[in-house]
Parts: structure tokens; C-alpha cells; sequence
């Protein structure tokens, strides 16, 4: 007998030093991908072209009028657009979980439609809406008045903070809107029974339990706001308004000054991390505010006629930010010239055969970027599932600070980390710029947070009772993982690959900084065809790439019954 119990113990020590060789390989990994871009951005930004010591890169960056303009224009938009997106956002989020308005459930999932649709696309869109000579509204107006000047210009900064706020306000909804589906109907009630009216109930009690979810989605849409590439470059660059994120890609003309253009780079990282522990702390109070216990449901708020005026705002905000993007770029890539109409003359399906079937670049635009897609959400869940378990069960030391670790690259802006990626992959030990291996580590890494969130939270739902029976059957860490765990997550693991999947489909920020023209991707292509003017080839690759998004958002509700979107952001 004891011989038999040695004999299992000496079996079991391999299997236990294989799950902790498995366990090393994942952190090792998280490191790398993380750790070391990071860490090549610091060390850039204080040396000069020969890799000597300089504070001259800051110096530059400080100095300059020009990054000292672009860094205000930022702080400017980001405010504008954090402040815009809460007060379109919260409204909205009131009358759809709250309220009796009309067309809740369309207008909820159109808002959160408008958060995977390509920003670039939105950006597009309302060129071809208000731009200043050919733009449809203002030729609408001229043909109307008379006038000579246009009504909306949309190449100036309102302009761009209004499409940028089309991009980033449904950030502030998705929470906004979850904190008031929490809020304790209890409460409300107590004010009722008490004589307090439905308005000054909303004011003096459900105001107050959900401020700090409001706060919170001013912080998200802000720096959203800041890191993005796409409204700033299409309609920021043409009308001479520069921001950090254009600067950034200025500096990478060749020859790149990637020296200084780390020295912008990494203030942006800092406050970046500043806001987001703000947003954690503030969040963290929600707790103080709310009652404990079993709770029923919030109560309708009745609108009476107000339930139409509502209804128009939320619908007009929808129709911005998602249905006149799918419209107008539907209308130029199948007409051969918008402004003659829609009759059957001027239908053509010419710019769609174009850039299926025409050109080399697009095809292989669009083979590069779902071939990335694919791999970089194979991995990020497989990557992010194996993280969540240990830091979940806490297999190893420090495994919450392996967790953390993985969150990392969501406060990290896009362009930020490509930079990163730049000084980390063009120079030895491993050069991997001018591959699409640069391109897979940046969006497996960027997006593994929607991973990793989406597969602890489903590991969080898992007693571990099963788990410690496969053990005690002489199941290792990793084959109990692999046979037991695994099988109960996998709906958390198809959200998180459908989620990665969407967004690395349509990433620009990163995508712009690293690609070459061999590993050209279609948000890329895109933004050429439109340096290019060649609109009906643009808008029909457009389409291509919202039909794909719409049949992943449509397999995801298939398979997970419509919850994949909103409780990856809750």
C-alpha cells in the first residue's frame, strides 16, 4: 500500500510540474507583451537617434508650439466631448431603462451598435453629410436660401467634436445605464410614500445613486476622446486643427522621430492612468449609497406626452451616430454619382467588383484583417481564459497582481502602445516591424482586457467544488482546467473572441503606425482611399467591413441570446 502511494505521489509531481511550467509560459507571456513595449517607450523617450541619454526628446515636446497647440486642441476635445457625451448619454440611458418611451429595446441596441461601428466610417459619413462645398446639407441649404456660405462646416472643431462625440458617448450609456438598472427600487419608493414627486424623486434620490456611474462615463468618454486617431485625422488634419494623436503620426514620416514622438506619447499614458484611478475611486463609493439585500425591480417611470419629445431626442441621436453612417455609405458605393439620385441609371455595383476583384491591395487588406482578427481573438481568449483562472483561484503567488496585469492594456491609448511596439520590434533582439506579427501583437494585447474580463467573469459564476473533486481524482491544475473549467466558460470565452474579433477588425490608432505595404489592413486602406478622394471605392469597402461587423454583433446575439455587448461593458 504505501508502495502504491508513493508510486501515485512521484506520478502526480510531473503533472503538477507541467501545470506550473504551463502557468510560467502565461506569465512570461503577459510580461512580454506588455511589459516590454512599455518599457522600450520610457527608454526612447530619453535618448536620442544614437541611444544616448538626452532630455532633449522633452525638451522638443515641450517646447515646441506646435505639440504645445496640439496638446490644447486635445484637452479641448476631450473635455468638449467628455462633458457632450455625458449629457446626450445620460438622458438616454434614463429613458430606456426607466421609463414607458417607445422603442426602448431598438434604441438601447442601436447605441450600442454605435460602439462597434468604425469611428472612421461615422467620420466619413458626416463629410459626405456637411462638408463645406459638396456636403449634402449644406447644398440642401445654398439651394434653399441662396446663400453662399455653408450652414454646418463640418471641417472645423465643432465639427470634429461632434463626430468624435458620435463615437464615444455610447461608453458613457453602457455604464450610465447599468448603475440605473441598479438602483434600489426601494429608495425610490420611500421618497414616494413620503410625498415626493416622480421628478423630485429622480433629482433628490436616483441622481445622486448613479452620479458617480455619470462621472464615470465622462472619464471613459474623455480619454476615448483623446486617444482616438480617426475624427482627428480626417477632419482635425484637412482644417489645420492637430491634436496629440495626429502629431504622433506626423513624427512618423519617414524619417520617424520616434525619440519625441515617446516624449508625447507617454503624458498621455500618465494621464491616462490618473483618470482611470479616479474613475475606480469614484466608483468605488457606489457602495456607500446603495442598500444591501434583495431588491425589486426599479419601478417605470411614466412619460405621459413627454414620452415622444424623449423618443425624438434618442432617435435623433442614434440616426447620427449609426444609421446615416450605414446610409451614406451604402448610397455612394451603389450609385455612380450620389447627387444624380437613386434611379435605376445611375446603379452600379462597379465600386463593390472593384475592390473584391480589382485591385491586389484591397483583397489583401481584407485577407491580412481578418486573418489578424481571427488570430488575435484565438489567442487573446486562450491567453486571457488562462490568466482569469489563476488569478481567480489564485494559483500562484501574486496572482492579483497577474490579473491587473492583463487589465493593463486598457489604459493604455492604442496609438500610445504602438509606439512602444515601434521601439520594442525594429531594432534587435527580435525585429518583427514589416510583419503582420507586429499588427497580432498589438491588437491580441489592446484588446486582451475584453478577454480576460468576459472569462472571469464567467469563472467568478463557477463554484469551485468541481474543481477540487477532479483533484482529489488526481486531475492537475491544468487538466482540470482544461476538462472541467473550461467546458462551463466557453460562453464568456465566445463573447470575449466575438468582442476582440469587432474591434481589431476595425482598429486605426495602432494599425496606422505599424502596417507597411505588405501588411496593409482595411482600416488602413480605408484611410488612404479617402487621402485618394476616391469615395465609391472607399464607401464600398466600408459597407464590406459594417456587414461583417453586423453578422459578428448578429452571431453573438444568436449564440448568447443578445448579453454578449452589454455585459462585456457594463
Amino acid at each position: 500500500m504505501l508502495h502504491a502511494t508513493a508510486g501515485q505521489a512521484s506520478a502526480a509531481r510531473p503533472r503538477r510540474s507541467l501545470s506550473g511550467v504551463a502557468w510560467g509560459i502565461a506569465i512570461a507571456v503577459l510580461v512580454v507583451l506588455i511589459v516590454w513595449p512599455i518599457g522600450k517607450l520610457v527608454a526612447v523617450s530619453f535618448q536620442d537617434s544614437d541611444g544616448v541619454a538626452t532630455l532633449g526628446n522633452y525638451a522638443r515636446a515641450f517646447g515646441a508650439e506646435r505639440f504645445r497647440v496640439a496638446a490644447w486642441n486635445s484637452l479641448v476635445l476631450a473635455s468638449s466631448v467628455g462633458i457632450l457625451s455625458v449629457l446626450v448619454a445620460a438622458p438616454m440611458a434614463w429613458a430606456t431603462a426607466r421609463t414607458n418611451m417607445p422603442g426602448r429595446r431598438l434604441i438601447g441596441l442601436l447605441a450600442i451598435g454605435s460602439l462597434v461601428t468604425p469611428g472612421f466610417l461615422t467620420a466619413i459619413a458626416w463629410i459626405f453629410l456637411a462638408g463645406p462645398n459638396a456636403g449634402l446639407i449644406n447644398v440642401a441649404f445654398r439651394a434653399l436660401t441662396g446663400s453662399d456660405q455653408p450652414l454646418f462646416n463640418i471641417f472645423s472643431m465643432p465639427g470634429m467634436v461632434f463626430v468624435t462625440l458620435l463615437e464615444c458617448f455610447p461608453f458613457a450609456y453602457l455604464i450610465i445605464s447599468a448603475a440605473l438598472k441598479n438602483v434600489a427600487a426601494e429608495l425610490e419608493d420611500a421618497a414616494s410614500m413620503l410625498g415626493a414627486g416622480r421628478w423630485h424623486t429622480m433629482r433628490r434620490i436616483t441622481l445622486p445613486l448613479v452620479m458617480p456611474a455619470i462621472i464615470s462615463g465622462f472619464i471613459l468618454s474623455f480619454l476615448e476622446a483623446l486617444a482616438l486617431f480617426s475624427s482627428p485625422s480626417m477632419i482635425g488634419v484637412p482644417a489645420r486643427i492637430y491634436v496629440l494623436t495626429t502629431q504622433i503620426w506626423a513624427l512618423f514620416q519617414f524619417p520617424p522621430e520616434l525619440g519625441v514622438a515617446a516624449a508625447l506619447a507617454l503624458p498621455m499614458l500618465l494621464t491616462t492612468l490618473v483618470l482611470l484611478v479616479l474613475q475606480k475611486t469614484v466608483l468605488g463609493r457606489r457602495s456607500h449609497v446603495t442598500v444591501t439585500g434583495k431588491s425589486t425591480a426599479p419601478r417605470q417611470v411614466q412619460l405621459g406626452w413627454l414620452r415622444w419629445p424623449i423618443f425624438g431626442f434618442c432617435l435623433l441621436v442614434v440616426l447620427a451616430s449609426i444609421v446615416m453612417t450605414y446610409v451614406m455609405l451604402f448610397g455612394y458605393a451603389i450609385t455612380k454619382n450620389w447627387s444624380a439620385g437613386l434611379h435605376l441609371d445611375n446603379l452600379t455595383l462597379e465600386n463593390f467588383r472593384f475592390v473584391l476583384f480589382g485591385v491586389d491591395a484591397t483583397r489583401k487588406a481584407l485577407f491580412n484583417s481578418l486573418l489578424l482578427a481571427t488570430l488575435a481573438a484565438t489567442l487573446a481568449v486562450a491567453l486571457g481564459g488562462i490568466v482569469a483562472y489563476i488569478s481567480e483561484r489564485r494559483l500562484v503567488r501574486g496572482a492579483r497582481a497577474l490579473g491587473f496585469l492583463a487589465m493593463a492594456p486598457m489604459v493604455i491609448p492604442s496609438i500610445v502602445f504602438a509606439v512602444g511596439l515601434f521601439a520594442a520590434y525594429t531594432t534587435p533582439p527580435m525585429v518583427l516591424y514589416g510583419t503582420l506579427s507586429i499588427l497580432l501583437i498589438a491588437y491580441m494585447t489592446k484588446f486582451l482586457p475584453l478577454a480576460y474580463m468576459n472569462a472571469s467573469t464567467a469563472v467568478q459564476a463557477i463554484g469551485p467544488e468541481l474543481e477540487e473533486a477532479a483533484r482529489i481524482a488526481g486531475a492537475t491544475s491544468l487538466r482540470t482546467f482544461g476538462r472541467v473549467t473550461l467546458p462551463l466558460i466557453r460562453n464568456g470565452a465566445l463573447a470575449g473572441w466575438l468582442l476582440v474579433f469587432t474591434f481589431s477588425l476595425r482598429e486605426l490608432s495602432s494599425s496606422i503606425l505599424l502596417f507597411t505595404n505588405n501588411t496593409t489592413v482595411i482600416s488602413v486602406t480605408v484611410f488612404d482611399l479617402y487621402e485618394t478622394g476616391a469615395w465609391g471605392p472607399l464607401s464600398a469597402l466600408g459597407c464590406i467591413l459594417l456587414l461583417i461587423n453586423v453578422a459578428v454583433i448578429g452571431l453573438g446575439y444568436a449564440l448568447l441570446k443578445g448579453g454578449f455587448l452589454a455585459k462585456s461593458h457594463a
